[in-house]
């Protein structure tokens, strides 16, 4: 669950503030350099690709012919325990990636399914967990005293427990209900302190520069110090660390729905996709790689896109 921690961004941005007493606009030049990287084009790309098949997945699946949770007992082979019928698992043009052994149920819906579900969960986790670390990060980097105390104590407490095995845990004890939101709340709760952390420690920093000095002496009041001084400058470190939050995410939801404690079936969820898959993926091994593959591209595709993104901003000094 510990997201990665970016490098810290020159002090180029930094000296810029406490000269204008402001922060300096993002370089164009920095998402130029960004358009011109082919790792970070082509995992912006898929990662756009995924988006957009996860938005207009009712569309996609009806130009397929087939809906996530229709079976097909015509694609399979009842006296072979329910093996697809054809090679590559049934794949052909009514059934693009083939069909789930057993249940005849179209592998290319699900995905496109499971796309909507994977995104959903992990970009509204990566959302709740940025605006809570963000909130309790400046109030501790900021205020100080008591309050980075408290808020301290609660950090350390959380990084302390062993967060998957007690998503586990927890998850196990809830009704199945809405798991969807269960799954963003609970991640949430686990993967806040990480950015928190960083967030307390960058504006405790920024509390002590010339600009911050020139605003209190101003007479600006601490909202306006906090939201027209401080926050500015730590965007960043939150885009970079929001980008890279995304894959970890991502990865929770699929690993905990591959224990049976995540999306609940038959809702379809890549995750959920690859533990079926255990016990047919030796005879139908294109049950398990397709949505293994998926999930893999999604994954590296946030990682690369998150650290050619801090590289640019790093190299250009971008506060």
């Amino acid at each position: 669950m510990a997201i990665p921690t970016p490098q810290l961004a020159g002090e180029e941005g930094g000296a810029s503030s406490v000269k204008d007493g402001a922060p300096p606009p993002p370089r164009p030049r920095a998402w130029r350099a960004l358009l011109r990287d082919k790792g970070a084009v082509l995992s912006g790309a898929y990662i756009l690709l995924i988006v957009l098949m996860a938005l207009f997945a009712p569309l996609i699946v009806k130009l397929s012919g087939w809906g996530p949770y229709e079976f097909d007992q015509t694609a399979v082979d009842p006296d072979l325990a329910g093996m697809p019928i054809g090679d590559w698992g049934g794949a052909g043009g009514e059934h693009w990636f083939g069909v789930e052994p057993g249940s005849g149920r179209d592998i290319f819906a699900r995905i496109v399914y499971g796309a909507r579900v994977s995104m959903l969960i992990a970009l509204s986790a990566t959302a709740l967990t940025t605006l809570l670390g963000v909130v309790f990060g400046l109030l501790a980097g900021f205020f100080g005293g008591r309050v980075d105390w408290v808020i301290s104590r609660v950090m350390d407490f959380l990084m302390a427990f062993p967060a998957l095995i007690f998503m586990i845990a927890i998850l196990s004890a809830l009704p199945a209900g809405n798991r969807a939101t269960l799954l963003v709340v609970v991640i949430s709760v686990f993967g806040w302190p990480y950015l928190a952390r960083i967030v307390r420690g960058q504006t405790m920093s920024l509390a002590q520069r010339e600009f911050v000095e020139a605003a209190r002496a101003s007479g600006a009041s601490r909202a306006a110090i906090v939201f027209r001084e401080i926050l500015p400058n730590l965007r960043s470190t939150i885009i970079v660390m929001t980008t890279l939050a995304v894959p970890g995410y991502i990865g929770t939801e699929a690993g905990l729905s591959f224990l049976g404690v995540g999306v609940v079936p038959p809702t379809p969820s890549w995750g959920q996709m690859i533990a079926s898959s255990v016990n047919w993926y030796s005879v139908v091994p294109t049950y398990f790689a397709i949505p293994g593959a998926f999930l893999f591209l999604l994954v590296l595709s946030f990682t690369v896109l998150g650290d050619r993104l801090r590289a640019v901003l790093d190299q250009e000094g971008v506060r």
